[in-house]
């Protein structure tokens, strides 16, 4: 690993001081879960390591009276895997924390170093864009929210700046009726997704489907949503034959990148079945 110098700030203006200061020489350090692999492998350089990890505030969980859950940028997956509170307002959250890594990276990882690091085949960017999260970013210039679809701009490139910090993320609040599903297919468990799926969705008084999301990781260079899809099952009664259609849907339209692991024509296909398996699963999760 390549010396750089290391700084440990004890706010959040400290620590967007630091990075306009250092500007792209300088690298956040939430849990280390991605940036500390690359860097023992020299495969990216930095002059500065800044330290939020006992940054005043960034490791609040809370619960809002609305719902809303919102996750400091210092709480690791461990901690949320763990939380009954969040099992109940943000499950689709703690339904993905199982497929992140391994226990002890889990232990190290934090859910807003995920979000910022923006790997299209992680899991909670996927979450992100179907449950319509919306980051906290603080900069020299201020405060601003970023939602979901607007946050994961390519492979490994989000809408933060290099001066600025992603403060926490807030989930919207679970419905009554809503299901949730996270399926993935990967060459070994702790893997990265070949093709993932985080599915969500809320049956009306009618039994009918509504805000179906499919949200898709490992596919392109973000996380992408089958909106055609979706619009497909929005409004119709939850059957197997419908999510069958939705499969089709998924299949054709859906344009898989191709790698050294997997085929585009594979992903497509996996991507399919997934859809059939992701709807079952949360239909039955919303009760129905």
């Amino acid at each position: 690993m390549a010396p750089f110098d290391y700084h440990r700030p004890d706010t959040v203006d400290e620590a967007v001081v630091l990075l306009e200061t250092y500007g792209g020489d300088g690298k956040v350090l939430a849990g280390g879960q991605s940036l500390l692999p690359v860097l023992a492998l020299r495969l990216t350089s930095l002059g500065h390591l800044i330290d939020i990890g006992r940054v005043q505030g960034l490791q609040a969980v809370d619960v809002h009276d609305d719902g809303a859950v919102f996750i400091g940028a210092a709480v690791t997956h461990a901690r949320v895997e763990k939380s009954d509170v969040l099992a109940a307002a943000a499950p689709a959250v703690v339904g993905a924390m199982p497929y992140i890594g391994h226990r002890a990276i889990r232990s190290r990882g934090t859910v807003c170093g995920s979000l910022a690091h923006a790997d299209p085949a992680a899991e909670l960017p996927a979450v992100a864009l179907a449950v319509g999260a919306e980051m906290t970013v603080r900069g020299p210039t201020g405060q601003r929210t970023v939602s979901a679809a607007d946050f994961f701009e390519g492979y490994l490139s989000s809408a933060l700046a290099e001066d600025e910090l992603l403060v926490d993320v807030r989930f919207p609040a679970w419905g009554p009726r809503a299901g949730w599903s996270v399926l993935e297919v990967s060459r070994r468990h702790g893997d990265y997704a070949l093709v993932g799926l985080v599915t969500t969705l809320e049956i009306d008084e009618a039994g009918l489907l509504r805000r179906p999301a499919l949200s898709f990781f490992g596919v392109a260079g973000t996380p992408v949503r089958a909106a055609e899809a979706e619009k497909l099952l929005d409004g119709k009664a939850p059957d197997p034959a419908l999510f069958a259609e939705a499969a089709k849907v998924v299949s054709g339209a859906l344009e898989p990148r191709a790698d050294d692991h997997a085929s585009s024509e594979y992903r497509a296909h996996v991507a399919g079945v997934l859809t059939r398996r992701g709807l079952a699963e949360a239909t039955e999760r919303a009760g129905v």
